[in-house]
């Protein structure tokens, strides 16, 4: 009775009900179809978890337990041409934290700030710094700890949870700030840097040459960094190390420079607090002996960055102390520039080397009084009287003969105007004015009074001190202009060498134009061996030099016309130049000295090329002198 009852309402269900049943067989379905969905997404997801990013995850997890830690390389050495060591390295201690080993740092920084005496500040920017670094990556908070502090921090380490003290590589100047210039210095990589630098090398807070050759020769000197790897647990700490990598040290560059000259001619400024720059270079080589630049560079100030009040203090200095005065600093080149007026002349025809002229101490020209120095005059000269006399009144009439245009076109054949593609940065060019270059920048023509000016070095004209040492060098050689070079060789760690030294000729005169310049070079040996020539205390016993002298007016003031020169502002004070080559017979080496504000040329730079002279002939000189004891 049951059964049937049951078959019964279910017939009435099929009978009756029909679209209840439609919708359930519906969701059923529907059901059914969601499942199979989601089983399916979830199989999707695996296999995109295990086999598409399979690789990707899995070195994820290998780095979750392995740890890599880069290791700084030695920088290279630099060395002076006799293999004398400038820049070595020695060891630094750093604090450095560790974020994940740190609960309070705030708490920290405050305490470790008294000992390291720095503003919490300045440690707070330098964790901000590196916000994207992974917390086991160790942030640099203060190098080249001292003995006090770094015996005080290993002794408290537990006091300091997450400081670490690390041995890094540091520059040692074996010559404290000598040729600072040249050789530059070190500094933190800033973020424009690591954008234009290698991304697969540099990492935030690695040391990068921010001037120098330390920047311009930095892949050679940097080396390759080493790594090592180690196993972690769970919480970051290490268990043992897996490998070690050591890095390779940077190339070594030993320079052209002789530390023993450069040395001579910063102690030589340096003692009466000169102001300007020495260039001394061998005249058949264009190898560079000498590049000093005064006052010079405290390089211990821009280690790890320098300070504001020391940054403002150099800026704030008049005798400007950033600027590398050999190649960054121009100047007129005042009666230096008449050996350019010669050459025009002679190679022009206008005069030879009979030609006299007579000075009764000026020239008039148009309605202007052009005077010569020696107010008195020289009388009836000639050229090489007017050479070694340094007569102004010669040399104008020989400017006015040749017109500007000829003056520009030898002095660019003896390499002015023109950089010396030395590998140094922000070299300057100079100026050699035209008459065009002058319609080009004022709009108006060339007078021909302005020639005048310009024939003595005065006027327009403006040099570096390495392009008037070039000038000498090609005077004194016969006509060749060689590329200044610094670098003699560069060796890798292995001691193969994989760059050297070798001469590049960058103009020559020709071979009509080259004859005369022993007439020049005649000249400039009377200014310092003849009788009457303006640098005759540049005198070295037993070697026979030629030389220039040159007075830069800076600035013509009337209100100074009859002061002494003692009263006269510092300022506004004449430039000095001398340069020189020895030995005149044979010359081997030319030596530029350019003293800001030093008045005269014969006093206030000579002695500084007769130092510098005497140091390179000394071993010859003294040989000589023991020559003429065993004769006598």
């Amino acid at each position: 009775m049951i059964k049937w009852t049951f078959l019964k309402e279910l017939g009435e269900i099929s009978e009756y009900d029909q679209a209840a049943l439609d919708a359930l067989r519906k969701r059923v379905l529907g059901a059914g179809l969601v499942i199979v969905f989601f089983v399916a997404m979830i199989l999707l997801r695996l296999w995109f978890l295990q086999i598409h990013k399979g690789e990707e995850y899995k070195n994820r997890a290998e780095n979750n337990r392995v740890r890599i830690q880069e290791e700084a390389a030695p920088r290279g050495d630099i060395l002076d041409r006799n293999g004398k060591e400038l820049v070595t390295n020695q060891p630094s201690f750093n604090v450095v934290l560790v974020r994940e080993d740190s609960n309070d740092i705030d708490d920290l920084l405050k305490r470790l700030s008294v000992v390291l005496k720095e503003d919490v500040s300045v440690l707070w920017e330098r964790i901000r710094d590196a916000e994207r670094k992974q917390k086991h990556i160790p942030i640099l908070l203060k190098g080249n700890l001292s003995w006090d502090t770094l015996a005080y921090l290993e002794t408290h380490n537990k006091e300091f949870p997450g400081i670490r003290i690390e041995v890094f590589p540091r520059r040692f100047y074996h010559y404290g700030d000598m040729a600072a210039h040249i050789i530059g210095y070190l500094g933190e990589i800033n973020k424009n840097e690591l954008e234009r630098q290698e991304a697969d090398f540099y990492r935030g807070g690695d040391l990068v040459g921010k001037m120098g050759l330390e920047k311009l020769r930095e892949k050679e000197l940097r080396g390759e960094k080493g790594s090592s790897s180690s196993e972690v647990n769970a919480r970051g700490f290490e268990q043992q190390l897996l490998t070690h990598e050591e890095p390779v040290p940077g190339n070594e560059v030993r320079l052209t420079l002789d530390i023993d000259l450069q040395q001579v001619a910063e102690d030589t400024m340096d003692a009466d607090e000169r102001a300007g720059a020495v260039v001394a270079m061998e005249v058949k080589t264009g190898r560079l002996l000498v590049l000093a630049s005064t006052p010079r560079l405290h390089l211990a100030d821009f280690e790890g960055g320098i300070s504001t009040k020391n940054w403002n203090a150099l800026l704030d200095n008049p005798k400007h102390p950033l600027i590398n005065k050999t190649l960054q600093a121009m100047y007129p080149p005042g009666s230096t520039y008449k050996m350019v007026t010669a050459l025009a002349g002679l190679a022009k025809g206008v005069i030879n080397k009979d030609t006299t002229f007579f000075c009764p101490g000026y020239i008039s020209y148009g309605n202007r009084r052009y005077n010569c120095w020696k107010h008195g005059g020289h009388g009836t000269v000639d050229l090489k009287r007017a050479i070694s006399e340094s007569c102004d009144v010669y040399f104008y009439q020989v400017g006015m003969r040749v017109g500007v245009d000829a003056l520009a076109e030898y002095a660019n054949k003896l390499g002015l105007g023109l950089k010396t593609q030395v590998e140094l940065e922000y070299e300057k060019s100079g100026l050699i004015p035209t008459k065009e270059w002058k319609k080009k920048k004022y709009g108006v023509k060339w007078q021909d009074g302005e020639t005048l000016s310009l024939a003595i070095g005065q006027g327009f004209n403006l040099l570096t001190p390495i392009q008037l040492c070039q000038m000498t060098a090609i005077l004194a050689n016969g006509g060749k202009r060689y590329v200044p070079q610094l670098i003699e060789s560069v060796t890798d760690a292995d001691g193969k060498v994989l760059e050297s030294f070798t001469p590049k000729l960058a103009g020559e005169l020709k071979e009509d134009e080259k004859k005369y310049l022993a007439l020049i070079r005649e000249g400039m040996v009377e200014v310092v061996q003849g009788a009457r020539g303006t640098a005759r205390s540049a005198r070295i016993e037993g070697i026979n030099m030629g030389g220039k002298t040159g007075t830069a007016q800076v600035v013509r003031l009337e209100q100074y016309k009859h002061l002494k020169e003692d009263d006269i502002p510092y300022k506004y004070r004449d430039h000095a130049w001398f340069t020189c080559f020895a030995p005149a017979e044979d010359p081997e080496i030319a030596v530029t000295v350019l003293v800001e504000h030093g008045l005269h040329g014969g006093s206030g730079a000579a002695p500084v090329a007769k130092a510098v002279m005497q140091k390179y002939f000394a071993d010859r000189m003294a040989v000589d002198a023991i020559r003429k004891a065993i004769i006598q």
